[in-house]
């Protein structure tokens, strides 16, 4: 009697499987509780269902850079914008490479995504430059006059508690401009009295002196485009500063374009910047940005501005150029260090907007909008709907196909398919807020592709029972005996499907890898139903009396199925006939 028992021991614990039973039930509790706790009872939509932008930014080559596309820089780029548009709230955000120099943005309709989509290609060079000279936004004519910018209302910074009052620089822009000879004279004596040789001996101030004298290339270049430069047209106030290197000199315009300027070389970058807040000043009733810099930032900000506090206007004033635009020049009476506000005309949202930018970087690389694409909701719901209708029917298949082959063993199935679907939506509603996880289109193939891989879970299993009463065993040995070959067979297909599906992640990019890791999820999910679920429910169905008498209904009945005679019976049979013969 000893080895029957072990035997029932051995066989997957016969006896017991309503410990599995309890704690698959525990488990699905527990999440569902969690789903209704955390607030999120419905999986995250991706940018197909939901609605939103798709935009691809194409990286552009840059000057004197030709290798510097390159695979550091595209992740360096995808993780700034990812940093950028999260910082917006837009949690839901699908920032990835495709081919070399390609980023694919994906903005789901929702709260700030507007803002997402104008920072996303916004390349934030931020750099400090000393102003040389500055001018009228409009273009001088030879021997005209130009009318000097107004600067009222446009935003200045406030390096410091100590800084120069915000409507002092701003009235600093008013430096007149005269005819186009006047600006050129001044922008050569400007680029001079910014050289500040220091040779040593009299030869070399002798030959410094007559290099004075002579036209250089460069300069004169740079006093043409500064006189030629219409700050008024947007399309050349972007590319005012195109191709200028932060250590050569160069012109840009007023982020209004009322104003353009002649700017030194840059003194501190956006690197230096350490954080950057958006700040309502109580008492001015404005919103500043306030900056705090690193300590290589701080010595450099100290350095600048001890330079330029000996300077007469103009040339005491420092442009912050963001993308090549002059945000703001404020004037410097003072050495400071270690923080600076811009502060001015900002409305709550341009505030925020900038110090976004500055607090997660500048972008290596320019970017461009290769295409645009608008994905409304209406078409992600019909996409949706189709998706769940082919769900449906696909379900609905596999019922009728369990319920026609199988019979009763299709309740089995079906709650095993229950099981296996309160998991899976559970797990992707708490994957959302967890990972980010967003359900689209190709996820929701992956779930229906899942339908089949459980179900043939299902079908392995019954039909090595099937298999062990066709050898004429009764049913509670024949479902454990049943399991192990059962078992093997399950776990290879669910790994050679979890591998497919591992392998198609990380070798996809998009939308792809939503189907995969769908897939994969659900294979996993299989196991767990397969084993602490489905093989519990067969042993206690087993021992019921309408599956253990072989009903018609039951889809085990012996006769059905084409059972033999019980092998132990058949010999005592024999036995009993052989023994009268000896006799």
């Amino acid at each position: 009697m000893a080895a029957p028992k072990k035997g029932r021991g051995s066989s997957g614990g016969q006896g017991r499987p309503g410990r599995a039973l309890a704690l698959i039930l525990i488990a699905m509790v527990a999440l569902t509780g969690g789903m209704f706790l955390s607030g999120h009872t419905t999986p995250r939509l991706g940018i197909d269902l939901a609605g939103g932008t798709s935009i691809t930014l194409k990286a552009k080559s840059q000057p004197g850079k030709p290798d510097a596309i390159n695979e550091t820089n595209m992740n360096t780029a995808v993780s700034i914008i990812e940093r950028r548009v999260n910082g917006l709230g837009v949690s839901e955000a699908e920032v990835q490479t495709q081919g070399a120099s390609n980023i694919i943005v994906n903005i789901p309709k929702g709260t700030n995504s507007k803002q997402a989509r104008e920072q996303v290609g916004t390349t934030a060079q931020l750099y400090f430059r000393p102003v040389l000279t500055v001018a009228g936004g409009t273009p001088t004519p030879e021997g005209s006059a130009s009318p000097s910018p107004s600067g009222t209302g446009k935003p200045s910074a406030t390096p410091s508690a100590k800084a120069s009052d915000p409507e002092t620089a701003s009235n600093s822009k008013t430096t007149p401009s005269a005819s186009a000879t006047t600006q050129g004279r001044a922008v050569t004596d400007a680029l001079k009295k910014d050289a500040t040789p220091t040779p040593s001996g009299s030869a070399k101030a002798s030959e410094s002196a007559a290099a004075s004298q002579t036209p250089d290339p460069a300069t004169a270049a740079l006093e043409k485009k500064f006189t030629a430069l219409d700050c008024t047209d947007k399309a050349a106030r972007a590319k005012a500063g195109d191709g200028v290197k932060p250590e050569d000199p160069t012109v840009a315009c007023s982020s209004e374009g009322d104003a353009k300027y002649l700017l030194g070389p840059a003194e501190v970058s956006g690197t230096d910047v350490d954080d950057a807040k958006a700040q309502f000043d109580q008492q001015r009733g404005i919103w500043l940005v306030s900056m705090d810099f690193t300590d290589k930032g701080s010595k450099k900000f100290q350095t600048i501005t001890k330079k330029l506090s000996t300077q007469q206007s103009p040339q005491n004033q420092f442009a912050i150029s963001l993308d090549g635009e002059v945000v703001s020049a404020p004037q410097v009476n003072e050495t400071l260090s270690g923080s600076a506000e811009i502060s001015g005309s900002f409305t709550q949202q341009s505030a925020e907007d900038l110090a976004n930018v500055l607090s997660y970087g500048a972008l290596p690389l320019s970017f461009s909008e290769d295409t645009v694409t608008t994905v409304t909701a209406a078409l992600g719901g019909e996409q949706l709907e189709a998706g769940l209708i082919a769900g449906a029917i696909g379900l609905a298949l596999v019922v009728i196909y369990l319920v026609a082959y199988y019979r009763g063993l299709a309740l089995i199935a079906l709650l095993s398919l229950m099981a296996s679907g309160i998991l899976t939506y559970t797990i992707m509603a708490l994957l959302g807020p967890a990972i980010g996880f967003a359900l689209n289109l190709p996820a929701v193939c992956g779930a229906i592709v899942a339908i089949g891989i459980t179900a043939d879970s299902f079908i392995v299993y019954f039909e090595r029972i099937r298999d062990e009463i066709r050898e004429g065993r009764t049913l509670r040995p024949a479902v454990e005996r049943a399991w192990p070959r059962a078992r093997r067979t399950i776990l290879v297909s669910d790994f050679v499907s979890f591998l497919a599906a591992a392998v198609l992640f990380l070798v996809t990019v998009g939308k792809v890898q939503g189907f995969a890791f769908t897939l994969g999820l659900t294979t996993l999910l299989d196991v767990v139903v397969v084993f602490l679920f489905t093989k519990p429910v067969m042993t206690l169905m087993a021992r019921t009396k309408f599956f253990a008498s072989g009903h018609p209904w039951s889809g085990l009945d012996p006769k059905r199925l084409g059972a033999k005679p019980p092998l132990r019976r058949s010999r005592r049979v024999n036995a009993r006939t052989d023994h009268p013969k000896e006799a």
